[in-house]
Formats: structure tokens, sequence, C-alpha cells
């Protein structure tokens, strides 16, 4: 009898390290406690601050000015250890597998080292089949103090120009982790993704890149694999890929390491962005099998008896993407075309949510994108100080059709082109190329923040005097490597950036009309009412200033008496002359007020109204100006900044002001020539008709002159109306004002956008006259608010009544008579004298009148 003897190749294992670390200061200034305390635990994925925080050995770094007090982490030298145990297994391969370190680290296994990295931004895989021992194996990462490492990098690389005194430059880690005009400097140090030990045997993939294109009613999903063998026995491999209920499979060549796959699917529904369809996303998945295709006789989702030997799996949406750059009479447009609709664009810029990041779960991202999608924004720009974020934060946005801007990890400074940061760069940028390019809501990859106007307009040249500051990076190597890893995905060379025109001139970076442009010459230096003095083809950048909540203010600032200038408050300004701007931002516009708690709602309101302004002015010039990407829709610490959500994930009334300017149809009454015009903005799939009616009234509401006419707006379109000029000119700028009214009917109230001929501090805006109803509902209280005065910008600062209470209404102007309703969610009671209370609802008048 003939004995035949079949190898049977085992299932890959992946066993995460998780469990039995510990931490400790290894050199550096650490405190007496912190060294006598030893070894403490820790908790990996997590950082240094994390651990020190759960071992009561620091306090919160958030509060008054702890930051300066555990500024020494930074300089210190900081070891994790863990043991596990081991047997083998019968797997040819055991790779140890970092998802992140931060950063710079020693990876130790049984004192034999086995990895130096240098890289926050990137995944780590080293062979450990010759280092592992069976039974006990310990691990070590040794941190280097990441300060001391950036400034060793600078003198060896060479000094560059930055807005900051550290060189963030000089070192592969987040920009903005040592400090920014809106964030606290942490310096973290730690183990701070996903450790794991993965066995495995012939072979896995080690890449694998997905593309999905609509074909005619379907689609088509292309896939590219990278294959990594465990020795050169050359074992037939094949490889079976899946979407839809579709599936190709391919026997690869002998010895071959790379694939392309592409399975065509019958029908494909396109995905779109929020507000323009649905977001349908599928399945898709490639595996690796031991043997010949089609072997096992394998059906769709079935690999029949052959033994699969890895397999990567994705969710997909099909549809089109680009930027249309054509050039036209009046300059570059920069508008995004998905599916062959040109879309504006209603964004944010995203920073870290935390300065801990390890902080920030697939819940918490989940929240904050949910309120961006409440706000009725349509973009989130990743800014390039930050981090790639985590695989959760891009599956979220392709379910919510959240349009995802990526930035490559370059920010306000010049950043060397030599080694060793060069080599770590390449691998970085296509390990994230890789990783992001299969995510429908992704429609831009850019180079850089503010880097290539950096270099022409701060006095970089003269500083640099022929040193590198990474325009090959920008130039040469990222657009090389999207388009060998992801031809899809549309890349620009950084923000702002103006397009090379058809003569081959290149203009200025920030030139207005051309492609990108940022805007802070308001903030800086300037009233935000000259946002309308400009007209952009697309302003990626622009913002303004606000304090947080006040039950977050009070929480992380224990100053006593508390003011704007009090110690705690300027620890809690980042910015350049922060507290001077936001003052010479309110004058023109509102006296500044005695009490705290006025200010801060005066500070809170003038942030809310530039924007809006702004806002309404550029969709206003639509389709000239095709998008605003605002500036910043979170934060990542308690602190006055430009966020719309603070540190602790409150509304401010900018959240407000973003919903309103961006709602799918608005009316806003702009200045035209020598008069004002009333503008329609509708971003709907239906066309916009009714009457709409213009009125010039009296603060006390007395009709003065009015107009009405029909209108028609196309979907997806704009109409300018001229005001007349009885109606354009008041009789009283002090005591008047303008409201255009589109499409009200008996049963709606349509849509309307004022026009007051006075700023409120040079009006007899008169004292709000309201009166209150309440009712508990379902999950919170109705507030309903009738005006007896005309009232401007009425909120409810429900957080003073309750920290946990939270409302998505805001900013509503009422004219005399006029009733509305705002929700308030809360868990618990609160008593309607403290919700209707005069420190909860405020609005402009009270910062008027006197």
């Amino acid at each position: 009898m003939t004995v035949i003897h079949t190898r049977i190749t085992p299932a890959p294992v992946a066993r995460a390290l998780h469990a039995g670390w510990t931490l400790r200061a290894a050199a550096g200034p650490a405190s007496d406690s912190i060294v006598e305390a030893g070894a403490v635990p820790a908790t990996v994925p997590g950082c240094v601050h994390t651990d020190l925080l759960a071992a009561g050995l620091i306090p919160d770094p958030y509060l008054d000015d702890n930051e300066a007090l555990l500024a020494w982490i930074g300089l210190v030298d900081w070891t994790y250890e863990t043991s596990f145990d081991w047997a083998p297994d019968g797997h040819e391969r055991h790779d140890l597998v970092f998802d992140g370190l931060d950063t710079v680290a020693v990876v130790r296994l049984n004192g034999n080292v086995v990895l130096e990295s240098a890289n926050q931004h990137r995944s780590f895989r080293v062979d450990v089949r010759e280092t592992l021992v069976e039974g006990a194996n310990t691990l070590e990462v040794a941190f280097r103090s990441p300060i001391r490492y950036a400034n060793a990098q600078s003198l060896e690389l060479g000094a560059r120009p930055r807005p900051y005194p550290l060189p963030y430059e000089a070192i592969r880690k987040s920009a903005s982790n040592f400090g920014w005009d809106w964030g606290i400097a942490t310096y973290t140090s730690g183990i701070w993704r996903p450790v794991r030990l993965e066995s495995w045997s012939t072979a896995r993939i080690a890449e694998a890149r997905f593309a999905a294109t609509p074909v005619g009613e379907g689609g088509r999903l292309e896939v590219d694999v990278a294959i990594e063998r465990a020795d050169a026995s050359g074992a037939t491999l094949s490889l079976a890929a899946e979407v839809a209920g579709h599936r190709v499979e391919l026997t690869l060549d002998d010895g071959a390491d790379t694939a392309h796959l592409a399975v065509e699917v019958a029908e494909a529904l396109r995905w779109w962005p929020i507000g323009h369809g649905e977001q349908p996303l599928y399945e898709a998945s490639v595996s690796l099998l031991a043997g010949d295709a089609g072997a096992g006789d394998a059906g769709a989702g079935d690999a029949g008896d052959a033994t699969v030997l890895d397999s990567v799996r994705r969710r997909v949406g099909f549809r089109t993407v680009r930027w249309d750059v054509a050039p036209d009479e009046a300059g570059t447009p920069f508008t995004l075309v998905v599916n062959e609709r040109p879309v504006f664009v209603k964004g944010v810029n995203w920073i870290p949510d935390d300065a801990l990041p390890v902080r920030v779960d697939r819940a918490r991202y989940e929240r904050r994108l949910r309120q961006a999608v409440a706000a009725n924004l349509n973009l989130v720009r990743v800014w390039g100080g930050g981090i790639y974020e985590s695989d959760d934060f891009y599956e979220l946005c392709d379910e919510l059709g959240l349009l995802t801007w990526q930035d490559f990890l370059f920010a306000c400074a010049a950043y060397p082109e030599e080694e060793p940061l060069r080599g770590q760069i390449e691998a970085e940028a296509r390990e994230q190329i890789a990783r992001l390019a299969s995510h429908a809501s992704l429609v831009l990859l850019t180079g850089n923040n503010e880097n290539l106007w950096g270099h022409e307009d701060w006095g970089w040249k003269q500083v640099l005097d022929g040193k590198t500051w990474g325009a090959y990076y920008y130039h040469e190597l990222f657009p090389s490597l999207v388009s060998e890893l992801a031809p899809h995905v549309p890349y620009s060379p950084g923000s702002p950036f103006s397009p090379v025109q058809p003569d081959g001139s290149a203009p200025h970076p920030n030139a207005e009309p051309h492609g990108t442009m940022h805007l802070w010459e308001q903030w800086n230096r300037r009233d935000y009412l000259t946002y309308r003095d400009h007209r952009p083809r697309f302003v990626a950048e622009f913002g303004w200033q606000g304090p947080p909540a006040w039950s977050t203010l009070v929480r992380s600032v224990s100053d006593d008496p508390l003011s704007p200038e009090s110690p705690g408050m300027i620890v809690h300004q980042k910015a350049a002359e922060g507290n001077a701007k936001l003052t010479n931002g309110l004058l023109p516009h509102f006296r500044v007020p005695a009490d705290m708690e006025t200010w801060h709602w005066a500070m809170q309101l003038n942030q809310a109204n530039a924007v809006r302004l702004a806002l309404e002015h550029f969709r206003s010039s639509a389709p000239h100006t095709m998008g605003a990407v605002v500036w910043q829709l979170n934060d990542c610490w308690p602190v006055t900044s430009w966020a719309a959500i603070d540190g602790d994930e409150r509304l401010k009334p900018l959240w407000h002001a973003l919903k309103l300017a961006f709602a799918p149809r608005i009316v806003s009454v702009q200045p035209r020539g020598d008069g004002l015009a009333v503008v329609l903005s509708n971003d709907t799939d239906a066309a916009w008709t009714g009457e709409l009616v213009v009125a010039r009234r009296s603060f006390d509401g007395t009709e003065l002159a009015t107009r009405s006419a029909p209108f028609e707006v196309a979907a997806r379109g704009t109409a300018t109306v001229q005001v007349d000029p009885e109606l354009s000119e008041a009789g009283d700028d002090a005591a008047e004002f303008l409201v255009a009214t589109a499409g009200a009917t008996p049963g709606e109230a349509g849509e309307r956008g004022f026009w007051f001929y006075a700023e409120p501090r040079d009006s007899r805006l008169p004292a709000a006259g309201l009166s209150f109803e309440s009712a508990a509902v379902d999950g919170g209280t109705e507030v309903r608010i009738t005006a007896s005065t005309l009232v401007r910008d009425l909120s409810l600062l429900v957080d003073k009544a309750d920290p946990d209470a939270s409302t998505e209404d805001g900013l509503v102007t009422l004219l005399p008579g006029e009733t509305t309703t705002f929700r308030v969610r809360h868990e618990r009671p609160i008593d309607e004298a403290v919700l209707t209370s005069a420190r909860v609802v405020r609005t402009a008048n009270e910062l008027v009148a006197r």
C-alpha cells in the first residue's frame, strides 16, 4: 500500500500583544515621584501621558497651566516592557507588527534589537522567527525623547524655517504635538496603535489596493496585490477577488509577487456625497489561495477545498471624481465633480480630536462626524499638521457621505529632503496612499499645508540659503506615487495652490483668481466685512476665533476671578496676540462687555457672525466660487480657538452659523455695485420656485416699503435679484432693516435673509422682549420663545443649565410677534427658570441696548 503525505498549511494567526505592559522612565528629568514609582502598568495602544494619568502620577495636562508643569515628559526616555509565551505552531514565519510607534524607538525581543524606528506615521513589520524562544519571551520598546531627537536631527540636517520654536520638521511626528496656535504641546511617546504577532506560512498579502469605478449601469472593481512569500520555494498560488456576488480568480505565474484582478459588476449603484444621493457600499475582498485558481471548484464567496492563506476586505463605493481646473475667462476654477456633477464644497478643516490621540475611538469619531453632518457639511479636510486618522474615520466618512481631503503630513515649515527623512517619507507615503485610496469618500490628496505659500512669501528663501525645503516631495515624489498606486485619486501639490497656466507660467500659490486660497488677513488684521472684497475660486482655509462653551471653560480654567486676561485664560489662548485680535475684531460690531460671561458670549457670537457672513458671501458667488472649507471643525483640548465644536465636544455658536450658512437653500442679502441684491442659493436636485418678498421695516416691525415677485432657481443653482433703491436705502440706518423671504406659503415659513443698515453697536436695537413656554418631550425639553421686539441671534447656552445638555437650534432672528422653538436634549431634569434665565438665553440685543 502506498501512503501519500499531504502537507497541510495551517491557517494564519494574528495574536494581539496588548497585555501585561509596564512603563518606566529610563533617562532624563523625570520627577522623584516618577522615579520612585518605578514600572507602572501601561495600556497598549496608549501613550505615556495616559499611563501616568491612570497611575495618578501626573495631573490632567488640559487643566490650568499643567501643560508647563508636564513639559518634562517630552525630555524623558521611556521604556515599555511585556512578556508573552510562545510555542512553535507549524508556521514558517512569525512577524512582529507595530501599526504605530510614537516615535523614536528601539525594539528588543529577548534582548535582541529587532527594529529601530523614527516615524509615527507608518507601520513596521519584522521577521522574528529566529529571535522567538519557546516559552517566555520578553518584548521591550525603548522610546527616546522626541524633543532631544528632533533637536539633534535639526543640527544634523540644518535648521529650517518654521513658525514655532521646536524643529518639528526634523522628525516624522505630528507637527501639532509640539504645540500650535490652538494646541497644547504634549510631546507624546508610546505604542499608540496595535501591536501583534502574526504567524503565517507559504505566502501572505503584503498590500492590496482596491479601486471601484462605474461602468455604464454597473461597475468594475480593480485590485492590485503584492505578495510576500515565506521562502523561495515557488509554491503555486492563486488569487480570488469578489464584490457584489461576482468573483474572479487568477493563478499567479511561478515566482510572481504582484498581480492585477478586475471584477465586472453588471449592476452597481452610484455612491454620492451627502446631499446629492445615497451612499451604497459593497463588500469587496481579495483572497490568497494555495494552488491553482479553481482547484477547489469554488463558487462566489466560497474557496472550496482551497487553502486560504490570507485575505483583505474593504467596503467600496462606485463613483467617479475629478477637479475641474480648466482655465476660464476669470482664471482657474477649482471645482469638485463627482459622477460628473459639480459639487459646491461645504467643508471644514479637521485637526486631531484629542492632543492625546490614543483616546479617540470609533464612537468618538462617529459623534464628531455626525455633528459635521448635522451642520450641513459635505467635506472634511484632514490637515497636514496632524495625523493620518485611523481606518474608523475614513470608514465612517464613506458611510455618512462626508467627502475627505487628505493632506500629506507637512505643515507651515520647510522640510529637509535628505536622509533619513527622505526614505522614511517615501515609505510613509506609499503605505498611506495604499491604505486610503479605496475609500469612496477620498476626493483629494494634497502635498502640504501652506508650504508653497511660505516658501514664496514668508522669507524662507533667504533663510534657507540654498537648502532643500520639500519641493521634491510635493512636485515629484508624491505625484509619482499617487500615479503609481492610486491613479484614480486626484492630487494637488499644496494648499493653497494655483495650477500652472496654459502658457507654462505659475501664478502665486495663494492667487485669488486661481485654484485654492487661504484667507487669513481678516482674522489677523482686517474687519470681517472685508471678506466681501474677495471672490476666490475656492477657499480652503479661513476662520475666526471664539472661546469654548462656558462649561468647558470653567472646567479647564480655575482662575478666581476669571477674566479674559487672567493667567489660565492666557494659557488656553495659543494664538499670537489672540486676545488683542478678538477685541479688535469685535469693536467694529459691538462694544467690549465689562463682565466675563457677557464678554464670553460676545466673542462667541462675533466668531459665528464673521464666518456666517463669509460663507453666505462665498455661496452667493457660485459657480465662480465653488467651495469653502472653514478653519476648523474641532478642538484637541479646551481652548479659545477657531473651532465650531470645543474640546469637550460641545457645540459653539459657530456650529449653528455653519448649519445656517450651509443649509440646502438659503437667502442672503449682498452688496452689489451701489445697491443691494437678494441672492437665492439652491443646493438641491429640485428647482426652487415661489414668491420673493423683500421688505424694509423699522425695528418695531412696521413695514416701510415692500416689493414682491415670482422667482425660480435651477437645481444646484444661484439666482440674483437686484433690490429696488427704495428698499436698499434706509430712512434711518440705526433703526431699520431689510428682510427677504423666499417661498413662503400658508403652511411654510420659507427661507429668509436679513440686511441691517448699521452695525449693531451703531444701531438702536432694543432690549430683547421675550416670553417662554416649555414642555417635556422625549429626550429633553421643548422651549417656545415668543418675541415682543426685534430679537437678533437668539441662542440658548444650555450647558450653563446642565453641562451635558445640548441643542442644535441657535442664532435665530425674530420679528416682533414671532415664535420659535428650541429642542434641548438632556437626561437630568432642568428647572425651567434656569433654562430660560438671562445667563442661558442670549441675544445680540443685550450687547447693544443700554
